[in-house]
């Protein structure tokens, strides 16, 4: 499918020279799906497959404690994605406003998916449950719930 196509009913803005913020990439995520075709709608973090988060070297330090939580929110950019459409129109259905949908297709592609953690290794997170592609840069990991959230999902005495 050409993912640069625009579909009836849709329509694009210019986008603007001006840019605000600086993100750091800590790393990238290592998945199945080379082609945006492969990857599924949305993930499944129970029956997906296993993904590594691979995070750089001066972030290593920053994983500590991690291993004590099931679900973890992931936050990435989608670097293949267009980003000028205003409407979109999704497969089957009628045109909406590009901020009505989770498509990847957007002004900045940040994406949020929440993963299971499998597993901690060497620089690196094992999870389930993302639709992203191989390669794609990642921009911070966080607990679903901590202590200092409202409600806790936290294994208790997990390391």
């Amino acid at each position: 499918m050409d993912w640069q196509a625009t579909r009836p009913g849709e329509t694009s803005a210019p986008l603007p020279e001006r840019q605000d913020a600086h993100l750091v990439f800590i790393g990238r995520i290592a998945t199945p799906f080379v082609t945006r075709d492969q990857c599924p709608r949305q993930g499944d973090s129970e029956n997906g497959p296993e993904c590594r988060v691979e995070i750089d070297a001066p972030w290593h330090a920053a994983l500590m404690g991690i291993a004590a939580f099931t679900h973890l929110d992931l936050l990435y950019w989608m670097h293949q994605a267009r980003r000028d459409l205003v409407t979109q129109t999704p497969r089957g259905a009628e045109p909406l406003g590009t901020f009505a949908l989770r498509s990847p297709v957007r002004p900045n592609p940040i994406a949020l998916s929440r993963a299971r953690l499998l597993r901690v290794e060497e620089g690196a997170l094992i999870v389930r449950g993302l639709d992203c592609l191989d390669g794609t840069p990642l921009l911070d990991v966080k607990p679903n719930r901590c202590a200092q959230s409202p409600s806790q999902e936290h294994r208790h005495g997990a390391s």
